[in-house]
């Protein structure tokens, strides 16, 4: 069993930053991508970020320039910096882990941008 930990949620006024950070029970370089979603009010979750195991990244549009996701397989962790943050960005985040075909979640992480 997978276990996946998130932290550093919090608010934050527009224009700033936060850093998400996701603990892994297994070792980090067991997983294929891993990635960070997000589910806004009143809306399906979507894909924020995500990395290969190979370190390839993906973002979705409305972030890119803004976020950078890592992964740190010596401390088994997958981390989202996030700057220059927006309203529009406010939503609960999730860490997400792909092995062996299954998805891995974890319990998700507020984040409230406002003045």
């Amino acid at each position: 069993q997978v276990q996946l930990v998130e932290s550093g949620g919090g608010l934050v006024q527009p224009g700033g930053s936060l850093r998400l950070s996701c603990a892994a029970s297994k070792r980090v370089f067991s997983f294929d991508n891993m990635g960070w979603y997000r589910r806004a009010p009143g809306k399906q979750r979507e894909l924020v970020a995500d990395i290969t195991r190979g370190y390839s990244t993906n973002f979705t549009d409305s972030v890119k320039g803004r976020f950078t996701i890592s992964r740190d397989n010596t401390r088994n962790t997958v981390a989202l910096q996030m700057n220059n943050l927006k309203p529009e960005d406010t939503a609960v985040y999730y860490c997400n882990a792909k092995y062996l075909g299954n998805d891995y979640w974890g319990q998700g992480t507020q984040v409230t941008v406002s003045s």
